[in-house]
């Protein structure tokens, strides 16, 4: 199935937390005849397609041909998280007769994108599981419904009709009900789940706008949609991965949660998780250390991440020599103090991916008088040893409850992506 526009739509609200994401990946990886591998399983000696997941992250790879060699990786890494508003441990508060239930911003929020919006709620329930080794098991819970909202202030009542100045622990309560006696709010989350609600050990739960994605404008030509950071990519990543040719290189996806908070978890891209799959992927080959440490030497990773489009409204606010146009092909990211990853060597190795794919490279510069965000791509590059390039898609509003792309783009992304998973 190529990467398209719709296609992409249809993931993004299959994925409303990073754990329904890797539950979306694992789909279509288990119908392409990949299977699942747990962690604490000996992994399989037999060459073939495997995947494993760790909380909110998954990694997945393909080894048709794989011995104990030391043919190199080739490795596209993503993150599954976006900024959002989640539940805070005790939620429910009363204020003037309202039903309210106390939330707090995840990450780099834009948090004025959040009020006024129906929004619904997801993430993962931890419930008490006799039957389960541990005594606990995880069920993922989904409520599409308008259940929550974050209402603005009139504007009659603001002291500056100016301006908005948003506290995060104050003016991001969602109401729920009005009147009556006090609610339950996670009982209701239990109940529906299907658990009994006094069996709820602990959750991450969060928010998600209820509008369904949209393929939009003239033609149409941009997709409108929520968590387009990152999951544009995740979903680009794995279009990549399915449609790569065998070659010389070992392919693999590395999505990581927690990357809009740092990264710095068990399963963010600052743990173990990346370099001990590819380690174990080389043991179970037959390979040694020696096998392994050469691998990493001649292998590249693809941090892919979304990248900012010059916004026709503030034109000023980006680096005059590098205007960066939606459906004008992937962005590769430069920042002469490693924010990003990128150097000479793996920006030629993308260069000649996007040659080989047919689909235009645009280079991006942050503005020098600007602070600039990071990716997994410096972190990933530090932790492994691997040399890393980073890249992207263009779009406007980043880390707004809804984002906007190029529809032509997700199509040229994936292409990019899969030419460097095997280049010819």
């Amino acid at each position: 199935m190529a990467a398209t526009a719709t296609g992409l739509c249809e993931f993004i609200d299959a994925s409303p937390s990073p754990f329904h994401a890797c539950a979306t990946v694992a789909e279509r990886l288990r119908a392409a005849g990949y299977t699942d591998v747990a962690e604490t399983d000996r992994w399989p000696q037999t060459p073939g397609r495997y995947f494993t997941v760790r909380a909110g992250s998954l990694v997945a790879w393909r080894g048709l041909e794989y011995g104990a060699g030391a043919d190199p990786f080739r490795i596209i890494g993503a993150h599954t998280d976006s900024p959002n508003l989640r539940v805070k441990q005790h939620p429910d508060r009363e204020v003037a007769g309202w039903q309210l239930v106390a939330l707090a911003p995840y990450g780099g929020a834009w948090l004025n994108s959040w009020l006024d919006r129906d929004l619904g709620l997801s993430g993962r329930l931890s419930v008490r599981d006799g039957a389960a080794g541990s005594g606990i098991s995880h069920h993922l819970v989904r409520i599409d419904e308008p259940i929550l909202r974050v209402p603005q202030l009139a504007i009659h009542l603001s002291e500056d009709r100016k301006s908005l100045t948003l506290d995060p622990q104050r003016h991001l309560n969602a109401v729920w009900a009005a009147g009556g006696a006090p609610r339950d709010f996670l009982g209701f989350v239990a109940e529906r789940a299907g658990v009994e609600p006094r069996d709820v050990l602990g959750f991450d739960l969060m928010t998600h706008d209820l509008a369904p994605s949209a393929v939009t404008g003239l033609g149409p030509e941009f997709v409108s949609a929520p968590r387009l950071d990152n999951q544009a990519s995740c979903y680009a990543g794995l279009e990549a991965l399915l449609a790569a040719r065998p070659g010389r290189y070992l392919p693999v996806l590395a999505l990581f949660d927690h990357e809009e908070v740092g990264s710095t978890s068990d399963h963010g891209a600052q743990s173990d998780l990346l370099r001990g799959v590819l380690e174990r992927i080389t043991l179970a080959a037959g390979g040694d250390r020696e096998d392994f440490l050469r691998r990493l030497a001649g292998s590249t990773l693809a941090s892919a991440d979304m990248a900012h489009a010059t916004h026709p409204n503030y034109p000023d606010r980006h680096e005059p020599g590098h205007q960066i146009a939606v459906n004008a092909g992937p962005v590769l990211k430069v920042h002469p103090n490693l924010r990003y990853a990128t150097d000479g060597r793996t920006a030629a190795t993308f260069a000649l991916a996007c040659d080989q794919a047919g689909v235009p490279l645009q280079r991006y510069e942050h503005r020098a008088d600007l602070p600039c965000g990071s990716t997994i791509g410096p972190m990933s590059a530090a932790r492994t040893g691997i040399p890393t390039v980073d890249v992207g898609a263009p779009q406007l509003a980043m880390h707004s409850a809804r984002e906007l792309m190029g529809a032509r783009d997700v199509a040229s992304y994936a292409a990019a992506l899969t030419a460097f998973l095997a280049p010819d």
